[in-house]
């Protein structure tokens, strides 16, 4: 009953969320006042068709960071997305979880945005949302499940990124990333989630461990504010990397830019539009 429920409310809500309010283009033949399902599922990062189950009651209990996912889609407040988590079976995040939460006003800054690569990640340094640009840019994130959403266990045991780091400058920002989730796991002794994924990571890298288990936390520069991107298509592209901290949220948004009429603000902004018709194409493909 509480998976049809949930299916139910989804849908209800979709209907009430105008494409305007969360940045979703309006053709001139549009009927629907709402949103689509293909639309609210491209802005929650899950698959139209497993929004489709979701809605019907055929898929039953969604993760925790897909009623997340959902809940910062449509714009709820909290009453509302504490109900949604209630209706997928989980408890809503307490004070004692590491927040995933994007509120409305940081949303609405992320509006602005929506032509600039910008990523965000919890205290954790697991993904909460990467919009368009930063897709075209680094690559698509849509399909990262689990462990593959953390920053730290992709910098120690997944795929390289197309960012261009030298061995020490790597070293550097793995040994940043543990230290700062050491901190966090400080700050949330009875996250169990939290326990999980430190011990997930020290499974998964003996080198999370020498970090974690150091006895003096390495002597760190400031995190570097420009970044080489050498984006597939377009070659390399130097960066301004600015990470702001969100901190009564407790999240790390991190936005590249380039200095307006620069070679590198040209090659940036094709990259964006070649990284996005890659994306498209491989989905239509």
């Amino acid at each position: 009953m509480e998976s049809w429920e949930f299916g139910r409310m989804v849908r209800r809500w979709r209907d009430r969320v105008t494409p305007e309010a969360v940045g979703v283009p309006v053709g001139r033949r549009r009927r629907a006042t709402g949103l689509r399902r293909e639309e609210l599922a491209a802005l929650a990062g899950i698959s139209a068709d497993y929004l489709t189950r979701l809605e019907q009651g055929r898929a039953t209990a969604p993760s925790a960071q897909v009623v997340e996912s959902l809940a910062r889609a449509l714009r709820v407040p909290d009453a509302e997305r504490d109900l949604l988590f209630q209706l997928a079976g989980h408890a809503a995040p307490g004070l004692g979880v590491v927040p995933s939460r994007v509120t409305p006003s940081i949303q609405r800054l992320l509006d602005r945005l929506a032509g600039t690569p910008v990523v965000v990640y919890d205290a954790t340094w697991t993904l909460v949302l990467a919009n368009a640009p930063y897709n075209a840019l680094m690559g698509d994130t849509t399909g990262w499940q689990g462990l593959e959403r953390n920053a730290i266990w992709r910098n120690l045991c997944g795929p390289a990124s197309r960012v261009v780091h030298s061995g020490a400058e790597q070293a550097e920002h793995e040994a940043r990333l543990v230290a700062d989730l050491r901190m966090t796991a400080s700050r949330y002794p009875a996250d169990r989630s939290l326990r999980r994924l430190i011990g997930e990571l020290a499974d998964a890298s003996p080198r999370f461990t020498a970090l974690w288990d150091a006895e003096v936390p390495p002597e760190l520069a400031g995190p570097g504010r420009q970044k080489v991107v050498d984006h597939p298509a377009v070659g390399r592209i130097t960066l301004d990397c600015d990470a702001l901290l969100v901190a009564l949220d407790d999240l790390r948004m991190t936005i590249y830019t380039a200095e307006p009429g620069t070679e590198d603000a040209e090659r940036l902004a094709l990259a964006v539009v070649v990284g996005t018709q890659m994306l498209v194409d491989r989905v239509q493909g």
